[in-house]
């Protein structure tokens, strides 16, 4: 095992100890690793500058610098990060290391491989986004309850198709799904309203790590 963390590498953007911001895990303590990288181009992005730039790390020194913090949660993120195919060793050797591990992926490529320990939350992609054409729908048939599927909506028109979707198929049977608004653009109290009026079975979320500390990186 240390031979194959010696050898595999990947293009790194961030490591930073924070809150989870998001999903079910909310609020937890969490080592954030941020790949590299993202072949899609979502009009709202706030990660933009994780498209280029970043360093080579081996998986030894990523996973060193993850102990180092000190915490039992792992996210990994991107971008995009299963555009780099070394994410899927990075997952399980995080996983092997005995961490709580989550994914965040945008949903186009597949999340067949990815290793079972590691909870996936795939942020299904509105028409807002401006990528909504990029969506795998065969990812939907490998969802268990142990993963989750986020809507981040940017108007009425967003909201309405992911409810659609929700009913024809039948994805709070697969596994927990979150709605988030488009900060700045969707007011976060008309979208709990929506949600509420409709009695949707989703969880209503906000970024918790802007509500703390803005815009700030790292954080």
């Amino acid at each position: 095992m240390e031979t194959t963390l010696g050898k595999v590498s990947l293009k790194i953007s961030e490591i930073f100890l924070s809150l989870q911001g998001e999903s079910s895990r909310v609020g937890l303590p969490t080592v954030f690793v941020r790949l590299t990288g993202c072949p899609l181009r979502c009009v709202w992005c706030d990660t933009a500058y994780a498209f280029s730039g970043g360093q080579l790390m081996s998986l030894a020194a990523i996973v060193d610098q993850v102990a180092g913090h000190g915490v039992r949660h792992v996210c990994v993120t991107g971008g995009e990060p299963l555009a780099q195919p070394a994410c899927l060793p990075l997952l399980s050797a995080l996983a092997d290391a005995g961490y709580a591990v989550s994914l965040e992926t945008s949903g186009a490529l597949d999340i067949g491989k990815v290793d079972a320990r590691v909870a996936r939350v795939v942020d299904l992609k509105a028409p807002g986004s401006g990528e909504s054409s990029r969506n795998r729908w065969q990812n939907l048939a490998l969802l268990t309850a142990n993963d989750e599927l986020k809507f981040v909506l940017k108007d009425r028109a967003d909201y309405e198709w992911a409810r659609q979707l929700i009913d024809d198929r039948q994805l709070a049977t697969l596994c927990p799904l979150l709605f988030s608004p488009v900060d700045g653009e969707l007011p976060a109290a008309t979208l709990a309203e929506w949600v509420v009026a409709d009695r949707l079975p989703v969880r209503f979320q906000l970024q918790l790590h802007k509500v703390l500390w803005g815009k700030l990186r790292g954080k």
